[in-house]
């Protein structure tokens, strides 16, 4: 069996209806696993979930509505998930939000609140549940999609990167808690090609990557198969990690603009 396989293990992904979250439990359902995909719209869910039994793989797909940032859905996911499937080997805390795009200082509360209710409580509650409902006892891995935000000053964008930074110092922590038992890693990607960051990077892809180390913007499948690493033995002894997906944008030189 491959170190990567998956096989038998239940996956829960939040976010999972597009983008890297969708991408990332095509990886897992592809190594073998059971996918649950929890996210806001039903119809969304829908779509992935026909997207996904189009895979090659054993696994089952089961999708669940729930808003990331609610810790009461969070809990009835998982509590769905063990009832259908009985385990809880992986977490994937991918979703996020940014409802906000400006300078700290004009930041208002309630925009505040929500960012950090989604992308840093939310991890939280989710790996709360996920821990106590198995992992606990049986082990398992958590895979939390940070960003390489977190390690870096970028205009418009400093209060959503905050959260993100706080991610990383999350998953060091939570390592530390949560070991032997379970893993906990995380990812920080740099700007990734999806539909939803398509204003972003399109028009500019050329200027984008020219001074990038691989000449080339990430991709969803760039960053699912390093999170398929993470959930797989494979990494059986990391935990704590970040792993920076920004095709070397961070090794740049200081004063070179990637």
């Amino acid at each position: 069996m491959s170190a990567n396989s998956l096989d038998g293990k239940v996956a829960v992904i939040t976010g999972g209806s597009r983008g890297i979250g969708l991408g990332i439990a095509t990886a897992y359902r592809a190594a073998g696993a059971h996918v649950v995909l929890a996210a806001r719209k039903p119809a969304g869910l829908a779509e992935a979930c026909e997207e996904l039994l189009r895979v090659k793989g054993d696994g089952d797909v089961h999708t669940v509505v729930a808003n990331a940032g609610e810790p009461e859905q969070a809990e009835a996911c998982v509590d769905e998930t063990m009832s259908r499937f009985g385990r809880v080997d992986v977490l994937v805390n991918n979703a996020a939000t940014n409802p906000y795009h400006g300078d700290l200082l004009d930041l208002d509360l309630p925009r505040a609140e929500k960012t950090v209710r989604v992308n840093q409580y939310g991890m939280i509650s989710w790996t709360r549940y996920a821990w106590r409902a198995w992992m606990a006892e049986h082990g398992g891995a958590v895979v939390n999609i940070a960003s390489v935000g977190g390690l870096i000053v970028d205009p418009h964008i400093g209060y959503y990167n905050a959260t993100k930074a706080a991610m990383l110092h999350m998953t060091r922590q939570l390592a530390y808690e949560l070991g032997p038992r379970a893993r906990v890693n995380a990812i920080a990607p740099g700007l990734i090609k999806t539909e939803l960051a398509r204003a972003v990077w399109e028009v500019r892809e050329p200027i984008l990557t020219a001074k990038l180390p691989l000449r080339r913007l990430g991709t969803v499948e760039d960053v699912a198969q390093a999170a398929l690493f993470l959930a797989s033995d494979a990494s059986s002894w990391m935990t704590g990690q970040t792993l920076v997906l920004d095709g070397g944008a961070t090794a740049l030189p200081i004063g070179v603009d990637g």
